[in-house]
């Protein structure tokens, strides 16, 4: 399922990111890519081990430790730092799927991805092309969101990004592991964790229905979480 989750980051962190990027030299984007994706991929990234990358990425991480939809959707396990990349002059990164395994920055532990997620970082209006084109059992879905927001996607999906005719599409992306495995499960729990908390507010905590509901959402976490 996708899910668009708002104001991961607010208008002035995303100026500030902006700003910081102006100190880093930009290196290709085949950096961090395998080889067939490599062949389809033309853009730019900071250096993944630059400290202006990990100053970053860790605002971005504290941001979605406190975000209730992102927590709800994502159920995460493991997220991978983020990367940062940038578009511009026709560049583009044709169809492809992610690694299915990722090696956590700086460290010998391995994820498995189980969700893609894009943060933008520029406005829509500053640039045209640069759509991220994610493909699922309904087709194709265009995502081009504010800056400050996020996509969050099955990496099991075949997605591109458009070329960027004119302008510059700057985003945050980066991988997670969910105690969830499979993405049709993650989504009946993301359903019925939402209705929880509007039954919360309309009936209360401590209502029957509340109460049934909340058990049921822990005991099938039980079930299916892997840790």
């Amino acid at each position: 399922m996708i899910h668009h989750i708002p104001h991961i980051l607010s208008k002035e962190q995303v100026q500030h990111f902006r700003q910081e990027m102006q100190k880093v030299e930009w290196v290709n984007g085949k950096v961090t890519t395998g080889s067939l994706s490599a062949s389809v991929k033309n853009n730019q990234q900071l250096p993944e081990n630059h400290p202006f990358t990990e100053y970053l990425g860790n605002i971005i991480l504290e941001s979605l430790g406190q975000h209730p939809l992102f927590l709800s959707a994502a159920l995460p396990l493991n997220i991978l730092p983020p990367f940062f990349n940038r578009y511009e002059n026709n560049e583009t990164f044709g169809f492809h799927v992610d690694n299915s395994i990722r090696l956590i920055r700086g460290t010998r532990e391995r994820i498995r991805t189980d969700l893609s997620c894009t943060v933008f970082l520029s406005e829509p209006e500053e640039y045209e092309g640069g759509e991220l084109v994610v493909e699922d059992t309904y087709g194709y879905h265009e995502v081009k969101l504010p800056a400050g927001d996020m996509i969050l996607y099955p990496s099991t999906s075949v997605h591109e990004v458009t070329p960027v005719t004119s302008g510059c599409r700057i985003a945050s992306f980066f991988w997670l592991q969910s105690m969830i495995r499979d993405d049709a499960d993650r989504y009946m729990l993301f359903n019925l964790d939402q209705s929880i908390q509007n039954l919360r507010i309309q009936l209360g905590d401590q209502h029957a229905e509340v109460v049934k509901l909340t058990s049921m959402y822990h005991n099938l976490m039980r079930k299916w979480a892997e840790l």
